[in-house]
């Protein structure tokens, strides 16, 4: 019998050592109490706890957490009624405040946010809280922050989720943005028209100044195929010219060479006097060394005649 108690025991006492070994994982820390009262902070690692000595108050996490809490009725400063939710993004600084500071952390917060926005938004009027959301926000972190100190807790920011103002003032609002999209539609409908006028301006004028740069050139070019027929048709007609004085050069430098007679000089002097007196000439000057050959020519005319 004593043996199995001693194993029992054995047990037991294994089974309470291994239920006070704890783990605390990364991004948690644990409040420890012994006899009730703080003792210490565990952090990452592997702990030992006494059996009914000590106590694990609160496990805590060190990460940033959001707080999403629900719409709540602010009045304006010009005595409008709003409905605004606000967001809010805190981190656990310092566990034994944390644990201890206040109960309910939580709640704290919820409550310490609505009482600020309160206060915020009472000085300011409907079209600037519209406006404002950054500044509101600046203006809450800031205060829940050093509020909240206190406590262990850093508020990093704090976000407005919606503003709902009354319906009536949500209709209004609502026409007016209305009113200025149809006002910017017809601004940018009348820039438009304008543009393409312009546009449509600008490629008339386009077209007209290539239309007369078009003319330009073509009575450029016009004017200098005139210009290279004139001066071709002159080019050959020098050429003809010297081309026949060529000839005529070529002829008597032959004609010298042959040293004609003076029968054969005559006889030439006397072809020229008749292609002469078939052209169109209305006289004639017939030099004196063949005007006798002409009256010997008439006389025979005549004599063969009379026979």
């Amino acid at each position: 019998m004593g043996p199995i108690l001693a194993i029992i025991f054995g047990i037991i006492v294994v089974a309470v050592l291994v239920a006070n070994v704890k783990i605390v994982p990364q991004a948690q820390v644990y409040v420890l109490e012994r006899l009730g009262a703080y003792y210490t902070t565990w952090e990452k690692g592997i702990h030992f706890k006494i059996p009914i000595i000590d106590k694990i108050a609160k496990k805590i996490s060190l990460k940033e957490q959001v707080m999403d809490f629900a719409p709540q009725p602010v009045i304006t400063k010009d005595n409008v009624t709003m409905q605004i939710d606000t967001i809010v993004f805190y981190q656990v600084t310092d566990a034994k405040l944390y644990t201890y500071g206040v109960d309910r952390p939580i709640l704290a917060i919820e409550s310490l946010t609505a009482t600020t926005l309160r206060n915020i938004i009472g000085d300011m009027e409907l079209d600037h809280t519209l406006t404002s959301r950054d500044i509101i926000n600046s203006k809450i972190t800031a205060s829940l922050d050093q509020a909240t100190d206190k406590w262990g807790i850093k508020v990093n920011r704090v976000e407005l989720k919606n503003i709902v103002p009354p319906r009536e003032i949500q209709d209004a609002m609502e026409k007016q943005m209305k009113a200025e999209r149809e006002r910017r539609e017809a601004i940018l409908k009348a820039e438009g028209e304008k543009r393409s006028k312009v546009l449509m301006a600008e490629g008339n004028k386009e077209s007209q100044i290539l239309t007369a740069e078009a003319e330009k050139q073509a009575a450029i070019l016009r004017a200098e195929a005139v210009k290279e027929q004139k001066i071709r048709e002159a080019q050959g007609e020098a050429e003809a010219i010297e081309m026949i004085n060529r000839a005529t050069a070529d002829a008597l430098r032959l004609l010298n060479e042959a040293a004609p007679t003076e029968a054969v000089l005559t006889l030439k002097a006397y072809e020229a006097l008749i292609k002469a007196a078939d052209g169109k000439a209305t006289k004639l000057i017939i030099p004196s060394n063949i005007q006798g050959m002409v009256g010997l020519a008439a006389s025979l005319k005549e004599i063969v005649g009379e026979k």
